[in-house]
């Protein structure tokens, strides 16, 4: 029987690239829906693999989920093309702040209505909604997203995402190369989004200290395999969480291991 209190299941999965490079061997979690779920984990851990995984997005890099499973909503995603899961709801936003360069702030998240097949007056809308969200956006709306800020063009990416109604957002090291304030601001925009919409939020990401700030919960993964998940609150206040991932002091029994033994 689905649940229908969770939106997204990935289960025991394990992808390769050119059916040689192993990125991920056995990672499971569950996302409920209107919650904020982090993946966490350092460089090479399967962050990145698994929201490309989630959106069907390896096979455009000679990538493959070869065991487990992905469902999106009840169904299987391996069986969907991306464009589909996006009009189904499931959007990500990719690593690196991909914005059209040459087109304007405003241009770039009109593209995302277009996307989804928007009607001008529901665009408009969606439009000023983002704006709300995003005030710094609205004052750079004619400006070329090449010549915006970092900040700015990770902001346009998500607005751009928002834009596609989603379901659920998922977002890849959202803060990679971000002044703090910065991605302070935005975790703070994606906690509200969540708070007022009920939007359901994946996030991958290397800044574990922010990222346990404003999820609910989160999972943790290293060398592709998912070694501990729980409450976000909970999550912060262990030592051998705060030595490993958030880069604190802790005492000499605190080592990686004990993630394992509680996996």
């Amino acid at each position: 029987m689905p649940n229908d209190d969770v939106i997204l299941v990935v289960d025991a999965v394990h992808a390769t690239y050119n059916h040689a490079i192993t990125a991920l061997h056995g990672v499971s979690f569950k996302l409920r829906r209107g919650e904020i779920l982090a993946l966490l984990g350092a460089n090479g851990a399967g962050k990145t693999t698994t929201p490309k995984a989630v959106s069907n997005l390896l096979p455009a890099e000679r990538g493959h989920v070869n065991a487990g499973t992905i469902r999106y909503d009840g169904s299987d995603v391996s069986r969907r093309q991306p464009g589909d899961l996006v009009r189904a709801g499931l959007v990500q936003v990719l690593e690196g702040r991909h914005c059209f360069k040459s087109l304007t702030v405003e241009e770039n998240l009109v593209a995302g209505g277009i996307g989804r097949s928007g009607r001008r007056a529901e665009i408009n809308g969606d439009l000023a909604r983002i704006y709300g969200y995003f005030p710094r956006l609205k004052e750079k709306r004619r400006t070329l997203s090449g010549l915006t800020s970092g900040g700015e063009q990770q902001m346009t990416a998500i607005g751009r995402a928002l834009m596609s109604r989603p379901r659920l957002l998922v977002l890849d090291e959202p803060s990679m190369g971000l002044a703090p304030l910065i991605v302070q601001d935005i975790f703070q925009t994606l906690r509200k989004l969540n708070r007022e919409t009920g939007l359901s939020i994946l996030v991958a990401e290397q800044n574990s200290a922010v990222a346990l700030r404003y999820a609910d919960h989160a999972t943790v993964l290293e060398n592709g395999v998912s070694v501990l998940s729980g409450a976000a609150a909970e999550l912060r206040q262990r030592e051998d969480v705060r030595a490993f991932y958030l880069g604190q002091q802790a005492s000499p029994a605190a080592k990686p291991a004990h993630l394992h033994a509680v996996a």
